[in-house]
């Protein structure tokens, strides 16, 4: 009989322990699954990991569908987590109209990371004080210094491709700024875009000949399918630069950008003060200032262009 007691004390207690509640919930909503956005989700986790912090996450991947990621963000005022999370700008714009939509009693605080621009994507009025319950992280670029690095890797450099989704509105702000510095800096631009990760092939191929270079800003949809953009670059000896640096381990020549581990790391300790009961809205908008160059000598091979001996003595990261 006591054995029995006590097997039943030692059953009730591990179930007790295995169904521990976390200390908060929050539900995700990832526009696509690609090197740059899932190592923002593994440095955003690591970084309660570390702190001792019991999470219970519900992640949600919209597999670069607009349609998707507003579903999701639907599902998720349902799910009344503690906090409400979005990687990249398609799925935070989701989730920021999600949030107008649901009731007083439904709305959570909503933190994003990833964007490039919070307020070209109509997410925050003002950086400094974005009011409501939204704040987060920019991965915005210094898109001029990235711009002068594709023009000093290939100097003869005449014509900029640039390959990106129309649709994302975070693409459009960065190619509206290469435009704008396209006579400063002299060079023209020549755009193809792909609102599909189907369309993505056909887009940089229909680049080939008419540009000296192909430019890749922080576009989910062509990240999500760059492969296929490499294979036109190798096969036409078109030098393919990227605005991402997960990137260039794939396979593109170079790339000046964050490292999205330290980004998703980042935006951690912002969402603990909101889960510890700051409001979003005092919070500003963050920006990642630590710039890396990564090079791909092997790549700049197959494609053709040699990497200039200034840059590689900067580069963080080389890749032979």
């Amino acid at each position: 009989m006591k054995k029995q007691l006590l097997l039943v004390c030692f059953l009730v207690l591990g179930f007790t322990t295995l169904t521990q509640a976390a200390d908060f919930t929050i539900s995700i909503n990832q526009f696509v699954e690609h090197p740059a956005l899932d190592a923002v989700l593994k440095g955003f986790q690591d970084y309660f990991t570390e702190k001792g912090i019991a999470v219970d996450y519900k992640i949600h991947n919209a597999q670069a569908n607009q349609g998707t990621a507003t579903q999701i963000a639907t599902q998720m005022i349902g799910e009344q987590p503690d906090l409400l999370m979005a990687i990249a700008t398609p799925s935070a714009q989701a989730c920021a109209q999600a949030l107008d939509r649901a009731p007083a009693n439904m709305k959570r605080p909503f933190l994003f990371t990833a964007v490039t621009d919070p307020v070209a994507a109509g997410l925050v009025k003002n950086l400094e004080q974005p009011g409501g319950l939204i704040s987060g992280v920019s991965d915005l670029l210094p898109v001029e210094d990235h711009i002068r690095m594709v023009l000093e890797y290939k100097p003869d450099i005449k014509t900029l491709g640039v390959l990106y989704n129309a649709g994302e509105a975070n693409s459009k702000a960065t190619v509206a700024t290469i435009m704008s510095l396209s006579e400063k800096l002299g060079y023209k631009v020549i755009e193809s875009t792909a609102a599909r990760t189907a369309d993505v092939f056909q887009a940089a191929r229909s680049l080939v000949g008419r540009v000296d270079a192909i430019f890749i800003p922080t576009d989910n949809t062509i990240i999500s399918a760059l492969e296929n953009v490499l294979k036109v670059g190798i096969r036409n000896q078109l030098p393919v630069f990227a605005a991402d640096v997960d990137s260039v381990k794939r396979g593109a020549v170079a790339a000046m950008g964050f490292d999205y581990y330290r980004h998703g790391y980042q935006t951690g300790p912002m969402a603990e003060k909101i889960l510890n009961g700051a409001k979003p809205g005092t919070l500003p908008v963050e920006f990642q200032k630590d710039l890396e160059l990564h090079i791909n000598a092997t790549a700049s091979e197959k494609m053709g262009v040699t990497p200039p001996q200034a840059l590689l003595e900067k580069a963080t990261q080389i890749y032979r």
